[in-house]
């Protein structure tokens, strides 16, 4: 056989809308025609179909996340007032100070647990059942976890409340794996940025909202906080009533499923057009191509070396997003705004400010997402991370450690706080959920989701136990200066081994994997891609 060269490319003629253009790839014995996706415009269903699933999926990660941080005192006071009930009308014995922090600590750090569980096991049940599928079934279990903590309040038994932050950790896990896999198929090439942003930006909501809910004026109350508690059926109804009405991912019904005929209703009950052949075309090559390929095991991921480097890439954004020190600043957030001056009450409203900020620089991140990309988005975002979180540890350290009282240093922690957040919302926060959907084709997809998403919960157990370890027993104020290192390890990765994934179709995607010298392939795509806009 003649030996063909590694990239052939052939220009088609353009049409009058300028709608493809064909590129082929040369690998061996046959060719892999990659197909330009046309720009497609947001659908009223589409929007519909978001919204439907991150309001019972995303939201309640976030909430779930803060809703017991604010009433915290409140609910340690319950702990101690269950306990002496249980001894007797009479009686005078309380829980140890010891007794009530191992208590909280626990009730705080299931969730985490109960998100590694669920997060592991996020790909099985979207396999099974379907992203959709999955989510509904979720949130069915989601009631039992909300009822758990309601009810907790009312027969006196902390250890059910601890028994619901397990069961809704375990939903957490579920939902933060298909959630943004989700949002990926159901999205067009042209919006996948745009709609895996509003994973994050759910989240984030959710967060904000369990925080003005927590305040002592709101329902952080002796009598109110377990209706704060079990507000999560709100929004676990809404999507209960509304995800129905929406189509299953239509990649899974073609790819997984093997239905084209409901994958191809799907597509136009989405997009709103009859016009969906160059979707399911895309569709029937990776159908195609999956085919010709032994059948996925999970153990695949870390055996077959086309797997490992995206697997490398989704695993190790996962860690840049927790070991970036987020949960840390937010810890710590209210006490710098004490240092500059504020009283605790305005310190607590200055905290949840700036998690408006994070909202909003969220959903401005998803109007930049499928126009800047990815990659530039992350060095962007890592890189301003690195340089306010060098700032506000030398800031705090000369503040603490050094008794400096330079009137400007205090503000100069607090900007960092502020400007810390922005970066972490324009592309840290939101890009790790949903590139791994991206980078993996059908068959390893949700395996790759499940081990991205454990190593995430992972991470924010380990932040969530070692900080405040480090902050009050250890290195106190240095306890900033492991995220600036990892940091500079995590900004050097993405800059060698992160590649850019705006505009391509996911088979575009799987092939930047395929060859040790892809990177010329991307190449033409991308500067195809500019042509063609």
């Amino acid at each position: 056989m003649e030996k063909q060269p590694l990239l052939g490319f052939r220009r088609g003629i353009h049409n009058s809308e300028n709608t493809e253009e064909k590129q082929t790839l040369i690998t061996g014995a046959h060719d892999a025609d990659v197909t330009v996706a046309t720009e497609r415009h947001y659908t009223k269903n589409l929007a519909f179909a978001i919204a439907a699933c991150v309001c019972g999926s995303s939201f309640m990660l976030g909430y779930n996340t803060g809703v017991v941080n604010t009433p915290a005192t409140i609910i340690k006071d319950f702990y101690n007032a269950s306990y002496n009930k249980r001894q007797g009308t009479n009686s005078s014995k309380y829980l140890s100070t010891i007794s009530i922090s191992v208590l909280w600590a626990t009730t705080v750090s299931v969730f985490a647990l109960g998100g590694m569980i669920g997060g592991l096991s996020a790909g099985y049940w979207c396999n099974k059942y379907g992203r959709k599928g999955a989510l509904l079934r979720n949130n069915l279990l989601h009631l039992i976890s909300a009822a758990l903590m309601y009810y907790s309040h009312f027969l006196n038994s902390y250890e059910m409340l601890i028994a619901g932050r397990l069961l809704v950790g375990i939903c957490a896990g579920i939902n933060s794996g298909a959630a943004p896999l989700y949002l990926m198929e159901i999205a067009p090439t042209s919006l996948r940025g745009f709609a895996g942003v509003f994973n994050q930006l759910a989240i984030n909501i959710g967060i904000l909202v369990s925080q003005i809910l927590g305040l002592d004026s709101v329902m952080g109350t002796k009598d109110l906080w377990p209706y704060d508690l079990g507000a999560t059926v709100v929004p676990i109804v809404i999507m209960l009533c509304s995800l129905p009405w929406c189509p299953e991912s239509p990649r899974y019904l073609m790819l997984t499923a093997m239905d084209e005929n409901k994958a191809e209703k799907a597509l136009i009950w989405l997009r709103e057009t009859e016009d969906v052949g160059e979707d399911m075309d895309e569709m029937k090559r990776e159908a195609e191509t999956q085919t010709r390929m032994p059948e996925f095991a999970f153990m695949d991921l870390f055996r077959n070396k086309f797997f490992r480097e995206p697997l490398t890439i989704s695993v190790v954004l996962q860690l840049t997003q927790q070991f970036s020190g987020i949960n840390a600043v937010i810890y710590y957030s209210t006490e710098i705004f004490k240092t500059a001056g504020l009283s605790a009450h305005w310190a607590e409203y200055a905290t949840i400010a700036t998690g408006g900020v994070n909202v909003v620089m969220t959903l401005v991140s998803a109007f930049l997402m499928d126009r800047v990309g990815r990659r530039t988005l992350l060095l962007v975002g890592v890189g301003g991370l690195l340089i306010f979180s060098a700032i506000l540890a030398l800031s705090l350290i000369l503040i603490k450690e050094l008794n400096i009282t330079v009137v400007w240093l205090p503000y100069l922690a607090i900007v960092s706080v502020i400007c810390y957040i922005i970066a972490f919302a324009s592309g840290p926060g939101s890009i790790p959920w949903f590139m791994v959907a991206e980078i993996f084709s059908q068959g390893p997809r949700s395996a790759a989701i499940s081990v991205s998403t454990m190593v995430n919960w992972f991470s924010n157990f380990t932040v969530g136990l070692l900080f405040p370890l480090l902050n009050e027993l250890a290195i106190h104020q240095y306890s900033f200066l492991p995220f600036v290192v990892l940091l500079i390890i995590f900004l050097n990765f993405i800059y060698r081994r992160v590649p850019e994934t705006k505009g391509k179709t996911f088979e575009q995607i799987s092939l930047l994997f395929r060859r040790p010298d892809m990177m010329v392939y991307e190449s033409i795509i991308q500067q195809d891609s500019i042509n063609t806009a």
